[in-house]
């Protein structure tokens, strides 16, 4: 597994000041996505130990409301372990800190049994479709993509959209 880069003030992706850590590795290739240079599983850095406690180290700050984990595509089969490794450490060592992913794959045909989501605050979920683009969305590029409460979802066993 391997990551692209780690951004220790993010205030794009998600609410408040973040951590952002970008994995490396995906198959969806959308046109026009604002990340290429992540599609390739064999480029960035080697995601390991020392790269979950950097990303816990710089969540550490009271300034710091949460972590994204965002791509490439961190639920990629090659990436979930590492994902769902970080996730589950991210929670136990910040319960009061929110945790967003984004993925292109769908909540509940793909990912609604998956471990990592038991960790999951936000998952803004569906690939990027350049042709429903909207500048004014808020966390995403698409309208096809949603950003959904992922524990109240799971909690009532149906979809339910975040609002802020």
């Amino acid at each position: 597994m391997r990551y692209h880069m780690i951004r220790k003030m993010d205030i794009s992706n998600g609410p408040g000041v973040r951590v952002s850590i970008f994995m490396q590795g995906c198959s969806f290739h959308c046109k026009n996505c604002f990340n290429p240079e992540t599609w390739d599983f064999q480029g960035g850095k080697e995601f390991d130990e020392n790269t979950v406690h950097e990303v816990l180290n710089l969540c550490d700050a009271d300034h710091i409301k949460g972590l994204s984990i965002l791509g490439g595509e961190p639920l990629h089969p090659n990436n979930i372990d590492a994902t769902t490794e970080l996730a589950k450490a991210f929670k136990e060592k910040y319960p009061n800190k929110n945790l967003w992913i984004w993925s292109g794959f769908n909540f509940e045909k793909d990912l609604k049994d998956k471990e990592v989501l038991q960790y999951t605050d936000v998952l803004v979920d569906g690939t990027y479709c350049d042709a429903l683009h909207d500048p004014t969305l808020k966390w995403r590029g698409s309208s096809n993509q949603r950003v959904i409460d992922v524990q109240k979802s799971i909690k009532e066993n149906t979809v339910y959209l975040y609002s802020s």
